[in-house]
């Protein structure tokens, strides 16, 4: 296994990781009495807090309720694909390089 695999095994992790915690944050903006720097939800709250707060400045909440982690899903999902899809940039390189 070469290191170009590794790699896009472990960013294909690291945007998992995001992925289920950015849901997870969708989740809690339904709930806004959950105080988020409390065990369990800080575990969600400090990975995903330095992508939100500065979006918060740029994209307001909408009627009280908190957009920002759909757009921060948004955004890995079409960075994971782009880099890891079966087309991803990524992939390709380590296909054509196995060649």
């Amino acid at each position: 296994m070469n290191l170009a695999i590794i790699g896009s095994v472990l960013l294909g992790i690291l945007l998992l990781i995001m992925t289920v915690l950015f849901i997870f944050r969708i989740v809690l903006t339904w709930y806004p009495n959950v105080n988020l720097t409390e065990f369990p939800y800080k575990l969600a709250y400090l990975p995903t807090e330095p992508f939100l707060a500065p979006t918060r400045k740029i994209i307001q909440p909408l009627g009280g309720i908190d957009i920002t982690p759909v757009v921060w899903l948004g955004i890995i999902t079409l960075l994971r694909e782009v880099l890891l899809g079966q087309q991803g940039l990524i992939t390709l390189a380590i296909r054509h390089s196995t060649i």
